[in-house]
């Protein structure tokens, strides 16, 4: 086998790139942000000038500035030979279609592009929960992106209502309490249900969320989607098994 050197490639062997926010709130394991949430290796570049109140910000579509910042740290990840990309925000779909022009690799920047996927599995009169890290300006960003039709199946929860995850997450005051962090997860879902009866299926769309995927699982006996189950998704479909 003959390997080939890419100009500019100082590593080797990582499969998955994530671009990152520039933001200040801790990963625990399970969190995008944290390494060993995967079995397999991964590389971050942080996104400079790319806050959590600028990507949760009404005027987000509107940041022509940002598709600039985002595509450059795409590119270094691309040049260290990483065979996808993704990253750790849900509203980072508005610069989907812009990275995925220019790049080599394959882009998959949201937990939103698994909304198709799981609306064509999940009974037809069901909807899903969907928990945000900000309700408000989720919705526009979802219909322009897949639809009114796909939107009239979702119930969304702002996850900012609930106020450790805002003093976590959205304030970034630099401590996350884990319990109180699970039972706001918890009650977001149960809000869900208090709209609608008849949840299919549950979609984190904050990378902070999946490590209280299992909490819901097992308390609602739903199937639940986040960043990692797209994340593993893809490193199993760039990196096969090898079955002889």
């Amino acid at each position: 086998m003959e390997y080939t050197l890419k100009k500019g490639q100082i590593v080797f062997g990582i499969p998955i790139g994530i671009l990152m926010l520039d933001s200040m709130t801790p990963f625990i394991p399970g969190d995008v942000g944290n390494a060993r949430s995967y079995t397999y290796p991964v590389r971050y570049e942080v996104v400079a000038e790319m806050t959590v109140a600028r990507m949760l910000s009404e005027n987000l579509m509107e940041d022509e500035e940002a598709l600039d910042l985002v595509l450059e740290a795409a590119k270094k990840l691309e040049t260290q030979g990483v065979r996808a990309i993704t990253s750790d925000c849900g509203f980072m779909m508005v610069f989907q279609s812009y990275l995925q022009a220019r790049l080599q690799v394959p882009v998959f920047l949201s937990s939103l592009l698994q909304l198709p996927f799981i609306l064509s599995v999940i009974h037809p009169d069901e909807k899903i929960a969907v928990l945000s890290a900000n309700g408000s300006t989720l919705g526009p960003v979802i219909t322009k992106y897949f639809g009114q039709a796909s939107m009239d199946r979702l119930i969304i929860k702002g996850m900012e209502e609930k106020q450790h995850f805002y003093d976590a997450i959205v304030a970034e005051k630099g401590v996350l309490d884990d319990e109180r962090m699970t039972a706001e997860m918890l009650q977001g879902v149960a809000d869900c249900m208090e709209v609608c009866g008849e949840i299919g299926a549950v979609l984190l769309e904050c990378s902070v969320m999946p490590p209280y995927g299992k909490a819901i699982s097992e308390h609602f006996n739903l199937p639940v989607f986040d960043f990692n189950t797209m994340i593993d998704y893809m490193h199993s479909a760039v990196i096969k098994k090898e079955f002889k």
